[in-house]
């Protein structure tokens, strides 16, 4: 029975592995999101046949699940997507603190690797629970997105962290009598987790989402340890490093180290500087934008989360067609921090049926800036500033962006002046070749959408 056990579950463990493979394209996403949720049926299922427990509290579990996803598939706006998946990465925290906390209960005189496994769960656990509320309150905007910063900051945080190291050595080396040790951990770590995420302003919530969730998946791999399931060990330490990954590449894109982007408190007052931006910002209606388009050769589309929450994905891939039929070339330049989460524009574009050999990245395209004849930026700021590229006074100096002040023609598509998470005023709207198009982005290109229709008819 034990070997038909194990053989299950790395069954499970390899159908993970195949799932995250094909997670990391669009064309084989959704096939590697079912292997995976197969895999992980799998693993719960054998796991429950194994373990002979009350049956009825799992069908109440079960329940109590799907009537929580039915909801969230059904209510969640896709604006909203970042802020449950954060929620999502806190539910894994706090399951893997838990599971943790009781297995410790049930055998309180175990042995000092299963001891450092309980301590490894709970502590993660618990900092994974903290930190994704506040980036969920944070996305939600139920508090300030700005960077919350106190004197003595880091200097206190060094100091939770090194206390729950010590405390955590003490109760490795005698767990049985060390119970209010594993509740202070657990209510020192809770704290960690608040005070090391408010100081992260939202330009770097798409960073904070992706780094929660390889906590998460740690959280999950020691709890596999604690209870000695293989199964949880395997897609927690599939879940911590690609998560890992996921969050150098960001880093990366931001020519960052991830100490700044949790230390430094990008985003607040101070680091909202800059040399002050001169020019004149020059407005254009969506009758004469039309005129423009009708006549380029060659198009780029540069979505941020202005199109997220004016819902604009299906009448920006309504435009693009029409550009197409008209003999224009269009593609669509994704910049790796677009948005609130790690591949929030791609999502929004698979959701409107844009093909996935459309999408490219800046890189694809900087180069050849200089022949685009109009870039069309959907609600974008940071990924977009000029001052990344030519102010040294910037805090967003060094950062690659997508260059689009060098396209023939930028239409900016915008609400207001308002400056992106970052704070940092962008030097594009006052660039000669720019025109701000005021307004709702859906209403916007919807009035384009028509002006085309209107002159083929």
């Amino acid at each position: 029975m034990l070997q038909v056990i194990e053989l299950a579950y790395i069954a499970a463990a390899i159908l993970f592995v195949i799932g995250i493979k094909m997670l990391g394209r669009a064309s084989t996403a959704r096939r590697g999101n079912l292997m995976s949720a197969l895999a992980m049926l799998i693993a719960v299922v054998v796991t429950l046949l194994l373990s002979g427990i009350d049956y009825v509290w799992v069908v109440v579990g079960l329940a109590a699940g799907s009537v929580v996803g039915v909801w969230a598939v059904r209510r969640v706006k896709m604006t909203e997507v970042p802020e449950l998946v954060a929620l999502l990465n806190g539910t894994g925290g706090a399951a893997s603190m838990f599971v943790g906390w009781v297995e410790y209960l049930r055998f309180r005189d175990t042995d000092p690797v299963t001891a450092t496994a309980i301590f490894a769960a709970v502590v993660i656990g618990a900092f994974t629970v903290t930190g994704s509320l506040v980036a969920w309150a944070k996305l939600s905007e139920r508090v300030s997105g700005k960077p919350v910063l106190f004197a003595g900051q880091q200097l206190v945080n060094a100091l939770l962290l090194v206390a729950v190291v010590i405390l955590g050595v003490l109760f490795v080396i005698s767990p049985a009598t060390s119970y209010a040790l594993l509740l202070l951990i657990l209510v020192l770590s809770l704290a960690l987790g608040v005070l090391m995420v408010i100081p992260i302003g939202g330009a770097d919530m798409p960073i904070v989402i992706s780094l929660i969730n390889s906590f998460s998946g740690l959280a999950v791999a020691a709890t596999g340890f604690a209870i000695q399931n293989t199964v949880l060990i395997v897609a927690g330490a599939l879940v911590g490093t690609s998560g890992l990954i996921l969050t150098r590449i960001m880093t990366k894109a931001m020519n960052r180290s991830l100490s700044n982007v949790l230390f430094s408190g990008f985003g607040s007052a101070v680091a909202g500087g800059g040399t002050e931006v001169e020019g004149e910002i020059k407005p254009i209606s969506a009758e004469d934008a039309y005129f423009i388009l009708e006549a380029a050769n060659n198009v780029i589309f540069v979505p941020g989360y202005g199109m997220a929450v004016a819902q604009a994905q299906h009448v920006v891939k309504e435009l693009a067609d029409l550009l197409e039929a008209n003999g224009a070339e269009v593609r669509y330049v994704i910049h790796p921090v677009a948005g609130r989460m790690p591949g929030h524009m791609n999502v929004l574009l698979a959701e409107a049926n844009v093909e996935y050999d459309q999408l490219v990245e800046p890189g694809d395209v900087n180069s050849t800036m200089d022949l685009v004849d109009v870039a069309v930026v959907i609600g974008a700021n940071d990924v977009v500033n000029p001052a990344a590229r030519e102010d040294p006074a910037s805090p967003l100096y060094g950062m690659p962006i997508i260059d689009v002040d060098r396209a023939r023609t930028t239409f900016v598509l915008k609400r207001s002046m308002n400056p992106g998470f970052s704070g940092v005023e962008n030097a594009l709207f006052y660039k000669p070749n720019t025109r701000m198009l005021f307004g709702d982005a859906k209403a916007s290109l919807g009035t384009l959408v028509s002006e085309f229709k209107d002159d083929q008819e």
